[in-house]
């Protein structure tokens, strides 16, 4: 589906545990894995060695610590989980993959991809580990920055279709969009009384979540978004989609 619509969500810090091994399903972004592997390897190893400097380097708490690293000991065996299910938190809480009709979740596991500092670009349906890793978490070596931002960047420059980023400011800096028709940036506001916007703050997770989900549902009859004003038109009853320029689209939700 390279040249179908492409959204791109964040991750987020906490994972739910359970899943299953083998987990049937193919990776998507296979040119990604050279890094994956590294950062995996990396992960292991800090897991392996002092816990407090690795605590200190992932930037968990003491109280969370002991799971956290044990799930990084755990890698390349714990079982597995789709991408969508595994990530907890307000935005996924929103987005409620598991309660999608079967159309709206295969379109959700075709079309959406969640940027992970271990994984890189991971579809929504494909099958990962719990896991901590942080775009800001300290490896050793090069940053991750440095590891993922040129292979992300490429692969996004690859795709042929429309991509709306719905990632963090974080993590767009760790895998930049390249410019180009019919990408951009959503920047996901409130409007105010005076007709004046101003971000979401603690809401902004949620509205990302209805947003695609919402979306998910409205594809999932066979609707194919050729632009991001399609998209817009297809959620136009939650949100309103402003092209401010420069890679930016202004998403305003509505009743926030």
């Amino acid at each position: 589906m390279n040249d179908s619509l492409l959204v791109l969500l964040p991750p987020s810090e906490t994972k739910s545990d359970g899943g299953s091994r083998p987990f049937p399903g193919d990776a998507r972004w296979p040119e990604l894995d050279p890094v994956r592997a590294e950062v995996r390897a990396d992960l292991v190893a800090l897991a392996e060695g002092d816990p407090d400097a690795a605590a200190k380097a992932l930037r968990i708490s003491p109280k969370l610590a002991g799971v956290e690293l044990e799930r990084n000991r755990r890698l390349g065996s714990a079982p597995l989980k789709p991408a969508a299910e595994r990530y907890t938190g307000v935005l996924f809480d929103a987005l409620d993959a598991a309660t999608l009709a079967p159309a709206a979740r295969a379109w959700l596991d075709g079309h959406v991809a969640i940027h992970s500092a271990l994984h890189g670009l991971v579809g929504a349906g494909e099958p990962i580990e719990a896991y901590r890793c942080s775009h800001d978490s300290r490896l050793g070596g090069a940053t991750l920055k440095r590891r993922w931002s040129a292979p992300i960047a490429a692969a996004l420059d690859a795709h042929r279709g429309p991509v709306l980023d719905l990632r963090s400011k974080a993590y767009l800096a760790l895998g930049p969009l390249p410019p180009g028709p019919e990408r951009a940036w959503g920047d996901v506001v409130e409007r105010l009384p005076d007709g004046s916007t101003r971000s979401l703050n603690h809401f902004n997770k949620r509205a990302k979540g209805q947003l695609v989900r919402r979306l998910a549902e409205r594809c999932a009859d066979g609707a194919r978004p050729a632009s991001l004003a399609e998209v817009g038109a297809l959620v136009a009853d939650g949100f309103e989609f402003d092209e401010v320029g420069d890679g930016v689209m202004r998403i305003v939700a509505l009743g926030a």
